[in-house]
């Protein structure tokens, strides 16, 4: 066998030797010696060619033995629509489905088989669901044309009556099709439900069932009797080969390629893993920091990869030698996929805990001699699944017997439920060392945590449940418990590996550490990795898919089934009008608006509501292409409605006055307002609220309302121009034409000061301790008049200082005291120096 045949039928040998190998190291409940759950070797095998949902032939299948019914003939059939199910067909082939189903001698393969029919018919059924689904709709359309059917006792138009009795009857025929092609659709998919719901039970009392225990001396015996005979099988068939008349004539016309396949072998398996080993550690020392640990990742693939090829040229050199029989054959077979698992579990431990040199490629925080441990562990741990996959293949329960098979099961499990008991133990002493004393556990390591406690729980349970007998539910727990902790591994790599790449994208590691990308892409690999998880421990893939299929059709919305392809269609035709939307709002602002007389409120007005009415118009274009009826809805919204309507109240009279004023305007974005104890720039209006930027750079929300229904100043709402006030008030006794004259000065050498009409400099009162003026003036810019008020403040304490005028509420100045008033006469006799004055002391002034 050579050339590209033998290359051919050689891959596809590995690719069956690496599912079987798989398949094998799943737990022992997937294999069962229960006889209605064992193959038929009678009519089971006798091929019949099934029928298909559209009535012609399906490949050929064994029919299922203890189903009782009849091997069915081809039938053709012609109906109104093209594709249209043959109901006769689906028929007996229901029929025979609720007699298997019925009968507990019915075998699992021939329930699978039957499965299989019913999810085709299934899909054909949903397929017809939708016949003339177009006319239908159109003459429903029609229909509606016509008017409201007449009340009892009314009458109508001879005509309309007689077009609305012809199109009722044409639906009627139209919609008979989908009529029953949904009611076959429910009768197939409860058919599948109990065909699912039987095969569960069968493997949950398989679970639950007690085999002869492995600890009994007298089940020793009977083991060894199993190995002894499986072994000799094995050995008479290979020496049967041997001594036939076609002994060695394979070997010899195939001598050089078997020769060279085997040299290959023996290199690869000898230095391969050395010789990967030595270039990852090179590669770690010449390579470039930015990107290192990727490359070193890819470089590291090549420990499963090279000795994965040894095998796979060892196995077809041994295939090649033709000196097997058919057991040998597919052990042959199964080889590279068997070595597969130990290899990848090699790999997995040796990332997951690496050795002194590469520590800093390790997912747990651990000492040298704690990695070193965890290293053992992982790397027995897939031994154990090895030997399992190879004890199921080589002495398979129904040949050994199932006090054989709990003999032989018990090591494999005790061996992996110390390991999972370790692996936990490092785990809990990661997370220990991780943590700083003290601070709470983050989420990372909470996960790490829980996980080590169900390895070291089951690692305890499942080998005592070996012990006492129930094996199936050992093998159900602990072989699951070390391929999760296998892909939990590998899922953190995966992850750790996206952390890198988008570093090496970004170019600089600081900022791409965890980065919200490699989080996003780390937990969509975690959720992908679910299904996968879920057949690890015991799921059925039938099960998944059945789930997947549900989630395919959808679910109702009133008259109407959605879809998850109905939300992504959904979603495309809203993103593109969203698209569009955005694109015509900025060619509105930049180019179109701003050729026309509109001031840039009116301008932001028509951007904001051409936002809002395109977004409105995108969402309802998206959902009647989709062909989403929301008439279902009314009922439902309208029981809703009060206690919508009281609950969002609030919502609903902001969002009525945001459009308020973005129609009217009295507000735009860039006026300087005042609301309540608000007071600053309008920087943008929603539809719910208006943000508002204080003096003080503080943005401040106001609810829409508010601006329309309380008092609202608006300073700046057609110019700039804006009045500035600031009281001054002097002591009694000054000269009012002085102050007025000084004041006035002031407020027109301010540059911001309008001089048409005038600052006005009036004299509002007086009070007791002093004189009130106010200085009035028209700013040409009011955003600046603090600016202004500061300047005029600073001039009117200069001013005054210069001009001797006392401002009230001011600690009296000696120097800055006007001159005394004119006296009619003076005192004749003054004190003596040094003496008090008597009138100064009874109060009177002293000039």
């Amino acid at each position: 066998m050579s050339g590209d045949g033998g290359r051919s039928l050689g891959m596809k040998r590995a690719i069956a030797a690496l599912a079987l190998a798989l398949w094998s190291a799943l737990p022992l409940q997937a294999q069962t010696t229960d006889p209605a759950q064992t193959p038929d070797p009678g009519p089971t095998e006798t091929p019949v060619q099934t029928e298909t949902p559209a009535g012609g032939l399906k490949k050929t299948e064994p029919a299922a033995a203890s189903t009782g019914a009849k091997p069915t003939k081809s039938i053709s059939i012609t109906t109104a629509q093209p594709n249209a199910p043959d109901y006769a067909a689906w028929e007996r082939l229901a029929s025979r489905a609720e007699t298997a189903v019925a009968s507990r001698s019915t075998s699992n393969q021939g329930l699978e088989l039957l499965r299989s029919q019913l999810v085709d018919w299934r899909a054909a059924f949903q397929t017809a669901q939708n016949a003339n689904a177009t006319r239908i709709a159109t003459i429903r359309t029609q229909i509606e044309t016509l008017g409201p059917v007449p009340a009892e006792g009314a009458s109508e138009a001879e005509e309309i009556a007689l077009r609305r009795k012809a199109l009722t009857d044409q639906l009627v025929r139209l919609q008979a099709p989908g009529i029953a092609a949904e009611e076959a659709y429910t009768r197939a998919d409860g058919l599948i439900k109990e065909i699912d719901r039987t095969l569960r039970e069968r493997q949950t009392s398989e679970l639950l069932k007690l085999w002869p225990s492995p600890l009994h001396p007298g089940n020793w015996g009977l083991a060894l009797k199993g190995i002894t005979t499986s072994a000799l099988e094995l050995y008479n068939e290979t020496a049967d080969i041997l001594t036939g008349p076609r002994a060695g004539r394979d070997l010899r016309d195939n001598l050089p390629l078997i020769l060279l396949l085997t040299t290959l072998a023996l290199l690869l398996l000898w230095r391969g893993r050395r010789w990967i080993n030595q270039q990852v550690l090179r590669l770690a020392r010449l390579a470039p920091e930015r990107g290192r640990p990727l490359w070193e990742l890819l470089a590291s693939l090549g420990q499963i990869i090279v000795p994965f090829a040894g095998l796979l040229a060892l196995s077809r050199a041994l295939l090649l030698a033709g000196l097997l029989g058919a057991e040998g054959r597919d052990i042959a077979r199964a080889l590279p996929a068997l070595g597969l698992i130990v290899f990848v579990s090699i790999w997995l431990s040796w990332r997951v805990f690496p050795t002194g040199e590469n520590s800093a490629w390790g997912l747990l925080r651990l000492p040298p001699e704690r990695r070193a441990e965890g290293r053992f562990h992982g790397y027995v741990l897939g031994l154990m699944l090895t030997l399992n996959a190879v004890r199921n293949m080589v002495f398979p329960p129904v040949e050994v017997g199932e006090a054989a098979t709990s003999v032989l099961s018990l090591p494999i499990l005790v061996i992996a439920g110390f390991g999972l008991v370790r692996l936990g133990s490092l785990m809990r002493r990661h997370v220990r060392d991780d943590t700083p004393e003290g601070e709470v556990l983050n989420f990372r390591n909470r996960m790490i945590k829980l996980v080590a406690q169900g390895a070291g729980l089951i690692g305890v349970i499942g080998p005592l449940l070996a012990a006492i007998g129930y094996v199936s539910a050992a093998a159900a727990m602990v072989l699951p418990a070390g391929l999760t902790l296998a892909m939990l591994a590998t899922i953190l790599i995966l992850q750790q590996a996206i952390n890198d790449i988008h570093a090496l994208i970004i170019r600089d590691p600081a900022k791409g550490d965890w980065g919200l990308v490699p989080v996003l892409a780390g937990s969509a690999l975690a959720l992908a990795a679910l299904p996968m998880l879920a057949l690890i421990w015991g799921a059925r893939y039938e099960d998944l898919s059945e789930i997947w299929t549900k989630f395919l059709e959808g679910f109702r919305l009133g008259e109407s089934r959605i879809s998850p392809t109905d939300f992504l269609y959904f979603a495309l035709l809203f993103g593109i009008g969203y698209t569009v939307t955005r694109l015509f709002q900025g060619a509105l602002k930049s180019t179109i608006l701003p050729k026309t007389r509109l001031d840039a409120g009116g301008q932001n007005a028509i951007v904001s509501g051409t936002g809002y009415l395109g977004i409105f118009l995108a969402a309802i274009i998206a959902i009647n292409a989709v062909g989403i009826d929301l008439s279902g809805l009314a009922i439902v919204a309208g029981a809703l409605s009060v206690g919508i309507g009281f609950g969002l109240q609030n919502i609903v009279s902001n969002f009525v006055s945001g459009i308020i004023l973005l129609i009217e305007r009295p507000v735009s974005e860039g006026d300087w307002i005042e609301v309540g104890t608000v007071s600053g720039t309008v920087r943008t209006i929603s539809v719910r609220s208006t943000r508002i930027q204080t003096f003080d750079r503080s943005d401040v929300i106001v609810p829409n309302a508010d601006l329309v229904t309380q008092r609202v100043t608006n300073w700046t709402r057609y110019n700039l121009n804006g009045r500035l006030i600031i009281p001054v008030n002097v002591v009694h006794g000054s000269d009012v034409v002085q102050v007025e004259s000084v004041l006035r000065g002031i407020a027109e050498a301010q540059p911001l000061v309008v001089l048409n009409p005038a600052p006005t400099i009036a004299l509002m009162g007086f009070t007791m301790d002093a004189m009130q003026f106010e200085m009035r003036m028209i700013l040409r810019d009011v955003n600046f008049s603090l600016k202004v008020r500061s300047d005029i403040n600073h001039q009117i304490l200069r001013r005054f200082g210069e001009e001797r005028i006392v401002m009230a509420h001011t600690p009296p100045n000696p120097a800055a005291l006007p001159p005394p008033l004119p006296q009619a006469e003076t005192k004749t006799n003054p004190p003596a120096p040094g003496k008090p004055d008597p009138d100064a002391a009874a109060g009177e002034p002293t000039w």
